[in-house]
């Protein structure tokens, strides 16, 4: 009796170049990733972490960034583009095998300057042309994010017509974002010819995440409907932004008597957070925790529990075509 090979996960040509098993990719939010434990998971899981390097220390980032070396390079580095430091960027450039880019225009400075440090380049995008700019720029891969993410949402397109535009646009790998969350969605986007996704909200609720409890209480709680777009929480953002977040921290926020929400821990350090501030909470934050930002893409309907970062993992690389060797 001949007995067959157990499934293997199909390659990409994003699990070819970044090294990993899984064309799955956690998403870089700032605050609830805070260390190297939710991409560290990630990358162990089979898939591929993103640590935000937003609000940090050089110091500070560099010590993640070993840390992550020591056991996985199926990870990279995210930076926005508007709030970019420096010296972080030159570090991640050099220590990391990945660099992500959001907000801004594709730039070819930009794309040097991590080429020449040894990364790869990625960048956000929004639109078709967007893409075509970060194709001409010398961008590796890029991610084309949906109106449906959580979070900070650029564009007005849903995510299967954006990436009809984008795929049709450009011939560089594509990571699908925004409305993740399950399964069937990682199955519906990877047939649309992405080569990866890339999952936020599901992981705020993952053990590894920094998230403040009452935050995951409140996703695993929500409904799709109750991830909604708004530009209130833009206090602290160098711009006037778009979020997607839940209704009831709008509310929430809106009956604040004070012009303070409270407090939150980033980067070792605890900073206060003002009324529509753009932080989330996270582990050990004080104050208004409900009135604060909390991020939530329309996929937050999958969340049902707290779970493992492995598991969220696992769960959604049930949606990935398998090959039989």
């Amino acid at each position: 009796m001949t007995i067959a090979a157990p499934p293997t996960a199909r390659e990409t040509a994003f699990t070819r170049l970044t090294g990993c098993r899984l064309p799955i990719q956690s998403a870089p939010m700032a605050g609830v990733v805070r260390d190297a434990a939710l991409p560290q998971a990630v990358a162990q899981a089979g898939g591929h972490g993103m640590f935000p390097a937003l609000f940090l220390s050089a110091p500070y980032l560099e010590r993640v960034l070993d840390e992550l070396n020591r056991s996985t390079r199926a990870y990279g580095v995210n930076f926005v583009g508007l709030m970019l430091d420096p010296e972080c960027f030159e570090l991640a450039a050099h220590k990391a095998p990945l660099v992500d880019v959001f907000f801004g225009d594709p730039d070819p400075r930009t794309v040097d300057s991590i080429h020449r440090g040894g990364a790869l380049a990625s960048w956000q995008v929004a639109t078709a042309e967007q893409a075509r700019m970060a194709e001409a720029a010398g961008c590796d891969l890029i991610v084309a994010q949906g109106a449906e993410a959580g979070g900070h949402p650029r564009g007005e397109l849903g995510l299967l017509p954006l990436l009809d535009d984008v795929l049709n646009a450009v011939d560089l790998p594509v990571v699908a974002a925004g409305g993740i969350g399950t399964a069937r969605a990682v199955a519906a986007a990877l047939a649309t010819g992405a080569a990866a996704v890339r999952a936020g909200t599901r992981f705020i609720a993952a053990h590894e995440s920094a998230a403040h409890p009452a935050y995951k209480q409140a996703l695993v709680e929500a409904s799709a409907h109750d991830a909604v777009l708004t530009n209130r929480f833009s206090v602290g953002d160098p711009a006037e932004t778009t979020q997607r977040v839940l209704a009831s921290c709008i509310e929430a926020a809106n009956s604040l008597t004070t012009e303070t929400a409270g407090e939150v821990v980033l980067g070792g350090m605890r900073l206060p957070v003002p009324r529509f501030g753009s932080i989330p909470p996270t582990e050990g934050s004080t104050g208004a925790i409900e009135a604060m930002s909390l991020y939530a893409g329309q996929s937050v309907h999958g969340i049902t529990r707290t779970t493992p970062a492995a598991e969220i993992v696992a769960e959604l690389a049930a949606g990935v075509p398998v090959r039989r060797d």
